[in-house]
């Protein structure tokens, strides 16, 4: 029990912010009005983006050691919560407002958004920068945002 304690990187500098940005960004997913999406394409969403994003880290922060995350020996709570709960969330809340006439409007948002986060996590330690930089994140959040998630709910709502 202790080790699994241990594991969790309870005292890592800065933890407060992933775990409260992933309970906010849970619950809102949550309890929003849902417009543009059904919970069959939340629940598809939340997996693919979960699994990019875990796939993303091992290659990224832990291969190729670009940034750092909490403890870079372990994945503690901040690391599950925040690579679980944060970016599904932001795709699911993007999905759900998505509409022809605002697509760039709201990639630019989004964007803003991941990278408040992002500096966030840099800001109460959290997160460190290793090669990474935030002008990289901007590109791939434009991506994601701007074509990936678009192009993710077509094939999913083709039958």
């Amino acid at each position: 029990m202790q080790q699994f304690l241990a594991n969790l990187d309870l005292g890592a500098k800065g933890l407060w912010f992933p775990v409260t940005a992933s309970i906010l960004f849970a619950l809102t997913v949550l309890f929003i009005p849902k417009k543009n999406i059904s919970w069959r394409e939340i629940y598809i969403t939340f997996g693919l983006v979960g699994f990019i994003t875990w796939f993303s880290d091992g290659l990224i922060a832990r291969e190729l050691d670009l940034f750092d995350i909490g403890d870079p020996k372990k994945a503690g709570i901040g690391d599950l919560l925040s690579y679980t709960f944060i970016p599904s969330s932001l795709a699911i809340l993007y999905l759900n407002y998505l509409t022809t006439n605002n697509k760039w409007k709201l990639t630019f948002c989004f964007t803003l958004i991941a990278l408040l986060i992002e500096f966030g996590m840099v800001h109460v330690g959290y997160m460190k920068y290793k090669g990474w930089n935030w002008y990289i994140s901007i590109i791939v959040f434009l991506i994601a945002f701007g074509f990936l998630l678009p192009m993710h709910i077509k094939l999913i709502r083709k039958e």
